[in-house]
């Protein structure tokens, strides 16, 4: 190997590291749209069924009559599912309306003076109490940033009505139109990849619903055995919330933690409302820990067909470039990306490495 081979190879690496970085920015200057596109795509294998059922079960002839019923179908779950949160924020408002705050400032100061104490820290050792935490809460930032986060949803929701609209309606013919690009066996890999990737994800979703549901089942049965209020409202957002993998837990976690205190402001904090939100937290650690290592695992494995660590890069990857949205969608995209792969490149070894299940 000479000297101008050597410096074509180093040049050659060059420029595919340069062209690598480059898409990896452009995907994250363009990362809503493309988390717009990965929600449309997820919607319109979700709405096929009901399409199907409108046109051939109900005899509905009209195709974009079938996919604006669907459309009509799938806001109406949306606006129900929010809907089910309005008599929650009523609850806790009136809850919060009545807290005595000098009261539960005692209350917490109290507990975090005898927990610290357990440790061997006495009052005079440190400096900082609950009032000194609270006062490290910006209000201000962080109603602006609800505000902002309010307005980004608004602007997705819509434009992923409006991008899943056309998908529905159009969706054949641009597939059909996609394909005629290619050659006819490059064609007959396309087709085969759609095939697997409609099955996979239809499996993934059914089975994400059957985890929701335990969840659900299991966190509803906590809240009610402790007497919670709005114990059915508040094990659904806790289950939702599951959607975003291992961000969403936790949050459920201290939302769940925050709601069952709030139920209980008229009780003593020390005797009742404490030890109820430890009882409430322990049932829900519970619920984890059947979702981690019965329900996950069965899922995962047997329908995207993707080990546990495959899944937490890809969802940590995901995560860092398109936030928690991208956490989301990254299972079903990261299916889609490797059925594709497998088709195309079956002969690479890390393909056949990543693809050996599918």
């Amino acid at each position: 190997m000479n000297s101008k081979e050597i410096a074509n190879g180093i040049l050659r690496a060059v420029g595919i590291i340069v062209l690598v970085a480059l898409g990896l920015y452009t995907l994250y200057l363009l990362q809503s749209i493309i988390i717009y596109l990965i929600v449309s795509l997820v919607l319109t294998l979700m709405g096929k069924p009901l399409i199907q059922f409108f046109y051939k079960k109900l005899k509905i002839k009209n195709r974009t009559l079938c996919v604006v019923l669907t459309m009509l179908l799938f806001v109406v779950l949306s606006l129900g599912v929010f809907s089910l949160f309005i008599p929650l924020l009523i609850s806790q408002g009136k809850n919060l309306s009545s807290l005595n705050i000098d009261l539960l400032k005692d209350n917490l100061d109290a507990l975090l003076h005898q927990t610290l104490s357990k440790v061997g820290l006495q009052r005079e050792d440190y400096s900082f109490g609950v009032q000194e935490m609270l006062n490290f809460i910006d209000i201000p930032n962080f109603l602006n940033s609800f505000i902002s986060f309010i307005s980004s949803f608004g602007v997705g929701f819509f434009s992923v009505l409006f991008i899943t609209f056309f998908f529905m309606k159009d969706g054949d013919r641009i597939l059909i139109t996609l394909l005629s690009i290619f050659s006819p066996k490059r064609k007959r890999k396309l087709k085969t990849s759609i095939f697997k990737i409609n099955n996979l994800l239809s499996r993934y979703f059914v089975g994400l619903i059957l985890q929701l549901t335990i969840l659900f089942i299991i966190y509803t049965i906590v809240l009610l055995i402790f007497g919670v209020e709005n114990a059915f409202i508040i094990a659904l957002l806790c289950a939702l919330l599951n959607l975003i993998p291992y961000i969403g837990p936790m949050i459920g976690f201290i939302l769940m933690a925050l709601l069952t205190m709030s139920s209980n402001l008229q009780n003593d904090f020390m005797t009742v409302s404490l030890p109820t939100t430890i009882y409430v937290l322990i049932g829900f650690i519970i619920g984890q820990f059947i979702d981690n290592f019965f329900s996950q695992p069965l899922i995962f494995s047997n329908s995207v067909k993707s080990t546990a660590l495959e899944i937490f890069l890809i969802t940590l990857i995901s995560g860092t470039l398109f936030g928690i949205t991208g956490m989301v969608v990254a299972i079903p995209a990261y299916t889609v990306l490797k059925v594709v792969l497998k088709e195309f490149f079956p002969n690479n070894k890390i393909v056949e490495l990543l693809t050996k299940n599918i």
